[in-house]
């Protein structure tokens, strides 16, 4: 076995030096990877020289151990050099990232092998027999383990994932959070980490849900009755998801007709969405939109059912005591207070009871409209665009939407739902016959909700710039125009 052909002190100022180096290194650099791993080569160094310094004193070691301890000396400062060279030169020290092409297990790969074969010079035949006979052993008693880091650094070298990344694989799905060389761990959606052998990810199919690119197409499928046209779903449920902020408008969502099934047509809603995480998140968002949407427009998901139904599928007459009960409350407002119980009743039996879930837009400031609203059960809250001002909250009995009834004109504010609630729909259609048979009506109409929005108006310019209220003669005048009288 040879001996290095320098002097003790060079060896240890050699040492010296390198813990030097890496000592500067650590301080200076930016690179978190880095200063943690220095420290390796550190320990390396001091150990090193406490070796190289007990050669030196003759006293300390045997006669027979001092060949063992001259090895022991030159291969730790073998892998100390090798590993800090690796270390500088593959690593950016003035940016905090590891390089996408040298992840730090393939980093370590190469120090071990680089190792092996200084290692083999300096040891020669004994390291070489010993290695081999070490490799065998060491093969058969860690099969799993490093098929597990082979497996490790295949998935950094062609990299199927990143941290950060949602992925499923052999029935686990999750967060990348750590790829080390054993196994890659992934954080679930109940918070949960698993620990997921490298070499389970290398045989099993991985579905990357944030590449090639990070939206991800979502599909709901939904039911209705045969008596419910598809083009009349299909409108429906696209408005539910124009009306989802949490679903992209580009690519632009898409409803099929799937299947003619036993009890209902099948209908399936394909959108986009751009963090997969939320995808529990958006779908019952839009499955509950889509129910209460389907409430309000008389679109039925059946029940499964295993009868047989006659050729009458006409479903049952309006319900005397639902259309008194909505009587009862446009009695008790101004506007169509002033018409007769008569023409009350009929206007209730013409206007559909609309269900609308907590937070759900009733109407929404500048899109267009003809209808108003009566609250019947719950609260809503109106409020302003920009900055979403908040005006008022409206009890059972209130209306809204007057404007937008009697002259057509787009909404001037935002109402929601604060909680599960039911308005009923005045048309512009329902409510023109009576206007048409008692034009006299107008006048007082007119002038009832002139006097109404003035005083909107003086509350809601303390709190946002409004144009001065419309005279009565004007709104008179435009609800004429718009019922053509």
């Amino acid at each position: 076995m040879p001996a290095l052909h320098t002097s003790l002190p060079a060896q240890v100022l050699a040492g010296l030096i390198l813990f030097g180096l890496a000592t500067a290194v650590r301080a200076l650099t930016r690179n978190r990877v880095v200063r943690s791993r220095v420290r390796l080569t550190m320990v390396l160094s001091v150990l090193f020289v406490g070796v190289s310094a007990a050669i030196g004193t003759p006293d300390l070691l045997r006669p027979e151990t001092r060949p063992i301890a001259i090895s022991v000396s030159q291969l730790l400062l073998a892998f100390a050099l090798i590993h800090f060279l690796i270390l500088v030169l593959v690593n950016p020290l003035r940016a905090d990232r590891v390089p996408d092409y040298f992840p730090t297990i393939v980093q370590d790969v190469l120090v071990f092998v680089l190792f092996g074969i200084v290692a083999t010079l300096v040891m020669e035949e004994k390291f070489l027999t010993t290695s081999a006979v070490g490799a065998v052993v060491a093969g058969l008693a860690l099969q799993d383990t490093l098929g597990n880091l082979v497996s490790g650094l295949a998935i950094q070298v062609e990299k199927p994932f990143h941290v950060g990344h949602w992925i499923s694989s052999g029935g686990w799905e999750g967060e990348v959070v750590e790829i080390t060389w054993r196994a890659t761990k992934l954080r679930t959606r109940h918070g949960n980490q698993v620990i997921v052998p490298n070499g389970e990810l290398a045989k099993a199919a991985i579905v990357n849900y944030s590449e090639p690119a990070a939206p991800t197409r979502i599909e709901i499928d939904v039911g209705t009755h045969y008596n419910n046209p598809p083009n009349d779903v299909k409108r429906v449920i696209l408005d539910v998801l124009a009306r989802e902020p949490l679903v992209l408008k580009h690519p632009a969502p898409v409803v099929h007709v799937m299947n003619f099934d036993s009890s209902s047509i099948l209908h399936r809603a394909r959108f986009w969405i751009e963090h997969f995480p939320m995808d529990e998140l958006i779908t019952d968002r839009v499955r509950t939109g889509i129910y209460y949407a389907f409430k309000r427009e008389g679109i039925e998901i059946p029940y499964p059912i295993a009868i047989e139904y006659g050729a009458d599928l006409a479903g049952p007459g309006p319900d005397p005591a639902a259309i008194q009960a909505v009587e009862e409350v446009l009695a008790g407002t101004d506007l169509f207070g002033l018409l007769t119980t008569e023409d009350r009743q009929a206007l209730a039996s013409a206007s559909p009871l609309r269900l609308y879930g907590a937070g759900e837009a009733i109407v929404e400031q500048g899109r267009p409209g003809q209808s108003a609203f009566v609250v019947c059960q719950g609260r809503v809250r109106v409020s302003l665009d920009p900055g979403d001002v908040e005006l008022a909250v409206l009890d059972r009995g209130a209306y809204f939407g007057e404007m937008s009834l009697l002259t057509g004109d787009p909404r001037t504010a935002t109402v929601r739902a604060l909680a599960d609630c039911s308005v009923v729909e005045i048309t512009a259609d329902a409510f023109r016959a009576f206007v048409l048979n008692r034009p006299a009506l107008v006048e007082r109409i007119g002038t009832s909700i002139a006097d109404r929005r003035a005083g909107i108006a003086r509350a809601r310019a303390t709190v946002a710039n409004v144009p001065p209220p419309e005279s009565a003669s004007s709104l008179i005048s435009r609800v004429k125009r718009f019922f053509h009288l």
